[in-house]
């Protein structure tokens, strides 16, 4: 079963907010709301969303400082909602970070559109996967039904959090994977543990597949953003 996207609605209109949720959770996603950005940027911070839609005009804190503050250590898509309709309160929105940027009045059936269309961007996993993978003529193998992983013939042995960042990494060859994405891919919304924590299943899987953890064939860092897979 597919699990369910976590979506934080923030607008200071309750209308709006009675719409867009009930719309959402019609639609099968999972809808927290806030109503003044505060609010907002603390459930952000202490629960995890694949989405948020954010009001720009909000008390306490705007709809552009929260943005900015969750810019500064996430990547989680946003989509704007506001009455500001100037090309450059868009342009300034953008620049904050914002991923997509809806006028007021607005169709719930097209904001919901482009939410789906951002957590398909974002999150691709929608496509099947093959149970069984060779990379690099080969000498790294692996068997995702029954979760082994075989390096020039000789069986390697993964626990099961840095097999499943493995497999995250293996659904899309060459993208840029941060963080937040690979714990999401990997482990889904009831893991516990920190972002961080990746950076040493990483450094095990490394150790484990590479020919010399120091020059990485198969995992390759990306400075400043995270990491992707580039096995063939």
């Amino acid at each position: 079963m597919k699990e369910k996207k976590r979506i934080l609605v923030v607008d200071d209109e309750d209308k709006i907010l009675e719409v867009v949720e009930a719309y959402l959770k019609k639609k099968g996603f999972m809808v927290t709301t806030a109503k003044d950005g505060e609010t907002a940027f603390n459930l952000f911070k202490n629960k995890k969303f694949h989405l948020i839609i954010l009001d720009l005009m909000m008390p306490i804190l705007s709809g552009e400082e929260v943005c900015s503050k969750i810019r500064a250590i996430s990547d989680i898509p946003i989509i704007m909602l506001t009455a500001k309709i100037e090309e450059d309160d868009k342009i300034e929105g953008l620049a904050l970070g914002a991923d997509d940027y809806v006028t007021k009045p607005f169709s719930v059936r097209e904001l919901v559109g482009r939410v789906n269309a951002l957590l398909r961007r974002t999150y691709r996993d929608d496509s099947p996967m093959a149970e069984y993978l060779t990379f690099n003529g080969g000498d790294l193998e692996v068997d995702i039904k029954r979760m082994i992983v075989m390096k020039k013939g000789e069986n390697v042995s993964l626990t099961s959090k840095e097999f499943k960042v493995l497999v995250a990494l293996l659904t899309s060859p060459g993208q840029v994977f941060t963080r937040e994405q690979l714990v999401m891919k990997a482990f889904g919304m009831q893991y516990e543990g920190f972002d961080r924590n990746i950076d040493t299943y990483i450094k095990n899987i490394r150790r484990k597949i590479e020919d010399n953890p120091k020059v990485n064939k198969y995992i390759s860092t990306v400075y400043g953003v995270g990491y992707k897979f580039g096995g063939e």
